[in-house]
């Protein structure tokens, strides 16, 4: 009782300051690299952006690599670990693919989508209690999605479809994640996601690469820096702060992405587009919270 009240309470809101603060950064600089990725599919090919960007995570793992050693490879589902990888490349891939056609802020209101497909393959898949509740949310959640789509109006390009594809496969790569939790460490997964990535988009590159020169190498290079930059922040803040805090800061996301889509590009979303973004967010962070809690009871 004692240890309780004087050590875990005090220890817990310094990680969860920490983790906030990590998790704040590392949003803000996704949104650059995805505004960097939209501008750079003008001229050059999305796979060729994507592996570009893999390149930081690349890097990041050499890093763990030489700070651990090989045995970051000792893993109990291999299969999985590859299928993750897999899947993280078809996700970002999808994504960046979007991007040359949809409008910065819109594509990141529809990706918030993933969380709600996480909780359905969650109960589908490993078996996880959704109530009442939790399925309305669901629900609500993607009448946020259709009220950004609108689909048959021809308002949102159909390209945006796309981001739902990339919406499923991050799903997908959060499912695998949880499976693979138990015995497989974080810095092992992030090692096989990043080895597999960079080796599958290099398959395409001898066929779509255009050799970068000025602007677009500097964009390049800082994309790749900050991509890496981002997703040990990320990783870090997940080890130090609870999930179920940091949550919210992943839908600041919309912020960022609003404020570099008029920045570099001069698009705003319009209001449904906020109205749509708003409801999914209320709702995924309510899932969430009840995700938190379920586990938590458990």
């Amino acid at each position: 009782m004692t240890s309780l009240k004087e050590e875990a309470p005090p220890a817990r809101r310094v990680e969860n300051a920490a983790g906030l603060v990590l998790m704040g950064v590392g949003m803000f600089l996704f949104s650059a690299v995805d505004a960097a990725a939209k501008f750079l599919t003008v001229d050059l090919h999305p796979f060729q952006i994507v592996w570009t960007r893999q390149l930081g995570l690349f890097v990041g793992a050499l890093v763990l690599l030489a700070i651990h050693g090989p045995a970051l490879f000792r893993t109990k589902h291999l299969n999985l670990q590859i299928a993750r990888g897999l899947v993280a490349v078809c996700s970002a891939s999808a994504f960046i693919f979007a991007l040359r056609h949809v409008a910065l802020a819109d594509a990141v209101a529809v990706s918030f989508v993933a969380p709600f497909m996480v909780t359905l393959m969650g109960a589908f898949i490993l078996g996880e209690t959704v109530g009442l509740r939790r399925w309305i949310a669901i629900t609500l959640g993607f009448v946020g999605t259709l009220i950004i789509l609108r689909p048959g109006m021809g308002v949102v390009h159909p390209a945006a479809g796309l981001v739902l594809i990339a919406a499923f496969f991050f799903a997908v790569r959060q499912i695998i994640s949880r499976a693979i939790s138990d015995t497989d460490k974080t810095p092992t997964t992030v090692v096989y996601t990043a080895f597999i990535g960079f080796v599958v988009l290099a398959i395409p590159l001898p066929w779509i690469w255009e050799t970068p020169t000025g602007l677009h190498l500097w964009i390049l290079l800082g994309m790749a820096i900050l991509a890496g930059i981002a997703e040990v922040c990320v990783i870090r803040a997940l080890e130090l702060a609870l999930a179920v805090v940091l949550a919210p800061i992943h839908y600041t996301l919309i912020l960022w992405g609003t404020f570099y889509g008029w920045l570099v590009f001069d698009q705003l979303p319009d209001i449904w587009t906020w109205t749509g973004a708003a409801i999914i967010v209320v709702t995924g962070i309510y899932t969430l919270r009840r995700e938190y809690l379920a586990k938590a009871v458990v």
